[in-house]
């Protein structure tokens, strides 16, 4: 499989994971492109367990970092350290992560996860002790999405690494326990999104189409190698007759 780019992401990216935290991967590559030729298209994803990796194809990479998707958009914006591969087509995704954002994307994809997970946290059993570490764990991705997504909005830079870890931790528990008052953080976060931020209102996906042209060029079979010329049997010899 052609890996374009790959890294550690979830909760080691963040700085929250604890001694029984999974690993988890992700990553993009490009499918031959000759593939796209035929009647059937060819898997646009590829999950694993053990370990735990997700590896989208490059095309549906792009259509879910341009639709604001937190956990694909988070490939791009890595510490240096936590790259595992690193292509230059991949260098080269890296460097037009901003082309992808565009304000309504990220306020949509954003706020819509972190509601799920607040919907999730409410769901929860709470007086089991599986659910209600659960709980936690759905609280504390609530505070790291509304956080990340605000961030986001009002700079243009996704912060992966939480500057606070321990904080949201103490978080996700209280929420766990109080659900009710993550509504709070949930309003404060939406009236921040009404106001102005620095991202525009479409993506640019000019650069993003020229990379997967040049993705699809390099993924082409190698021409044939030329034929030598027939060479012409030339005149007959003269007659001795």
């Amino acid at each position: 499989m052609n890996v374009l780019l790959s890294g550690i992401v979830g909760s080691t990216a963040y700085g929250l994971a604890h001694a029984g935290s999974d690993l988890d991967r992700l990553g993009l590559f490009a499918a031959p492109t000759t593939a796209f030729h035929g009647l059937h298209r060819p898997a646009e994803s590829h999950v694993t367990t053990r370990p735990d990796r997700t590896l989208h194809e490059a095309a549906k990479w792009c259509r879910l970092a341009l639709n604001g998707n937190p956990t694909a958009t988070e490939l791009v914006w890595l510490p240096e350290e936590l790259y595992e591969v690193r292509t230059p087509l991949g260098e080269e995704l890296i460097g037009l992560r901003t082309s992808f954002l565009s304000g309504p994307a990220v306020r949509g994809a954003y706020l819509g996860y972190a509601d799920q997970q607040f919907r999730k946290l409410t769901a929860r059993d709470r007086t089991d002790p599986a659910g209600r570490a659960r709980a936690a764990k759905h609280a504390r991705h609530l505070v790291r999405l509304v956080r990340q997504g605000v961030t986001l909005h009002e700079t243009g830079h996704l912060e992966i690494r939480l500057p606070d870890p321990e904080r949201v931790r103490a978080l996700g528990e209280r929420y766990a326990d109080r659900p009710e008052e993550a509504t709070t953080l949930l309003a404060d976060a939406a009236a921040r999104f009404d106001r102005p931020g620095v991202l525009p209102a479409a993506p640019d996906e000019r650069p993003v189409e020229a990379w997967l042209h040049r993705v699809r060029a390099a993924h082409l079979p190698p021409p044939p190698p030329a034929r030598p010329a027939r060479q012409s049997a030339g005149p007959p010899p003269p007659s001795t007759r």
